[in-house]
Parts: structure tokens; sequence; C-alpha cells
């Protein structure tokens, strides 16, 4: 492990390079850019390549090409430009290639886009939500030996703060990938008939026979049920016999964690939990967070998308509220006074308040 004083992109840029990433492609938009430069920098010396595509399209597709050839790669882009990479996102899966895409996302409206997805049939992606640019070093390992050991793509959401951070981080040592499987198409057996495949049409992936349209999507079907049984991650703090839990994700959590403990140290009973992984959400960590709690409150920097979440592991034993809401700068990139502990603190206060004048 190496200790460096860096910003969130590079940190996050560095981190990828030390797991194997070899191939990056992107199209610059704030706050991503950060990371595609940082990318481009680091890459060709290693013998690896980052493209600044003409889109997103093309980025998530040149991605694709790379994966298809036994690469580990990377693309991302933040919310709008994501947008553009869906369909592309579905039929990875669907090929089971082990794709990792970051979202810099704008604020925390992205939500929905990488928990449900705008692309077609049954997919999802794991998704992992770090709070602190250290853990999203760490993530960033993580994201790459799960998309290898899944065969399936991971999306990291980050945003603004995440990405501008500055941090002291500990650097993993590069990673030994001499065990890794094997993805790519190499020609191996084509003079058989039996070359391996990368297609999200239904085709055995080593011997390209056919299979049925209902024998891969079930297949497919198992393997997200897997996923969601082995995968699902949540961090909890001071909610043993809390009456009021606070929960949040990615940097906003950070700053309601400091919130929390302000109003702990005042003698409120509250604690604190975050989902790490946005899919699999995890359903019964967060329901033994909550065991002991007389209310449940949201903290999120949108209309009101993960409270959905919260609402269908919970159901309707504990009283769910909103301390939330749309919180944004005068540039769209979501650093509006949400992401203040005080203003966390001063709306967990008074939304505690209504609770109490409500019973």
């Amino acid at each position: 492990m190496t200790a460096a004083l860096l910003e969130g992109s590079d940190a996050m840029a560095e981190a990828a390079v030390r797991a194997g990433c070899r191939f990056f492609a992107g199209y610059p938009m704030t706050p991503f850019t950060g990371l595609l430069e940082h990318m481009a920098e680091k890459l060709p010396p290693l013998g690896g390549a980052c493209v600044n595509a003409e889109s997103e399209i093309e980025a998530v597709n040149m991605t694709w090409g790379a994966l298809a050839g036994g690469a580990r790669a990377a693309t991302g882009s933040v919310g709008q430009g994501l947008s553009l990479m869906q369909e592309a996102f579905s039929e990875i899966a669907n090929a089971e290639l082990p794709l990792v895409a970051w979202n810099m996302a704008r604020g925390q409206s992205d939500y929905f886009q990488a928990t449900r997805g705008g692309g077609h049939g049954d997919y999802r992606h794991i998704v992992l939500a770090p709070m602190t640019v250290a853990e999203a070093v760490e993530h960033v390992g993580l994201a790459f030996d799960l998309a290898d050991r899944w065969s399936h793509p991971v999306l990291i959401m980050g945003d603004y703060v995440l990405g501008h951070t500055w941090a002291t981080v500990e650097l993993p040592e590069p990673a030994d990938l001499s065990d890794r499987p094997v993805f790519g198409v190499d020609g191996a057996g084509a003079s058989r008939g039996a070359s391996r495949t990368v297609t999200y049409l239904p085709l055995d992936k080593l011997t390209s026979e056919r299979v049925t349209f209902e024998e891969l999507y079930a297949a497919r079907a198992g393997k997200l049920a897997g996923i969601a049984a082995a995968e699902a991650r949540l961090e909890s703090e001071g909610t043993e016999d809390a009456e009021v839990v606070v929960v949040a994700f990615g940097t906003l959590a950070f700053a309601a964690r400091h919130a929390v403990r302000a109003l702990q140290a005042a003698g409120v009973s509250i604690g604190w939990a975050r989902p790490i992984t946005l899919w699999p959400f995890p359903d019964a960590a967060l329901r033994a967070a909550c065991r002991d709690a007389r209310t449940v409150v949201v903290v999120e920097n949108n209309a009101g998308q993960m409270i959905e979440d919260v609402r269908l592991s919970l159901g309707d034993r504990i009283p769910i509220r909103s301390a939330g809401g749309i919180s944004q700068d005068h540039d769209g990139f979501g650093m509006g006074d949400l992401n203040r502990p005080r203003e966390i603190e001063r709306r967990l206060a008074q939304t505690i308040a209504e609770i109490e004048e409500s019973r």
C-alpha cells in the first residue's frame, strides 16, 4: 500500500490502473471530465489506451469491444451521458461482460437510472456508492473484481464532491491478474465450429451452440438472484435502541453522519445507516438496523427516489419520512445547502419535532 494526497478523480483513476484497467473511453462532461483526463494521462505509459470519444454512445461501444478482446475496460459519464449508453448497458449485461462504469453524477437524481436502468430487458447493474475518496479507491478495485466474479457490469456512483475533494488515500498494490477468468474472443476452436462468442443473442458463449431465449433469460435472472443474495452491503452506526434512524447514501451520507453525531451529542436518540450497494439494495440489513426505530428519516438530494426502496424494504411497520429534497447550486452540480452537515442537522431536528407533535 502507498499513501498519497490526491484529488478524488486522480485517486480513482490511479486505483483503476492499479486494478489492471487498460482501456477507458468517455466524452468530457463535468464532473466526469477529471476522471477522463487522469485516465488519459495514466494509461498510455502502461501500454493502455484512453479514447476521448465523439459521444457517449461511441465510448460505451468502444469499451464493449475492449471487453470482448479480454481487457479490463471501463467507461463513464454524468447521468445525462449515461442516458445515451443504456441500450449498450443492457446488451453488455446480457452478453455477460465485466464492464465497470462511473456515473460522476450531478447531485443524486440519477438513483432511479442507476438502480432501474433505462435499457431493455431484465438487466440490473451492481451499483456501489462510495461515501469518501478513500472508500472510492477501495470500491474501484472491488468493482473490477465483482465484474469479473459475476461476469456482469458494475456501476460506481460518484459526484462533484467525490471527484474534486482532496484526501490522503492508501493506494493498493497492482493487481495480480494471472488467475483472472478469460472473457475475450480469441478464435480458439474456430476450426471445429466451437469458437468463443461474445453476444447478447441466445448462443452458448463457449461453444456457440444455440439456446432458446427462454433459457438465456432464465439463466440471467438466476444470476441476478445470486448477486442479490451475495453482494448487498450496508453500514450503520448507533442504530441499537435508537428511536430515529437516518438513511442516506453516497457523499451525502458523510454529511448526514456528522449531523447525526451532533444530534446524538445533544441527547437525541438517533442512528444512521447507509446502503453501500444501491443494487442489490441491502433490505435485510436495513430491516435489522431499523428494528428498534419508531421512525425512519431518508435524506437524499432529489425529489424522493431511494425512499421508495426504503419503503419496499421496511413496509408499513415503521413510519418513513423525508428530510431531503432538491438542493442545487447555480451550475446544477448538486452542491446546494443540503450538502452541509448543519443544514441536515436543522432539517432532522425539524422533522423530529414534527414527529413528536403528531404523536
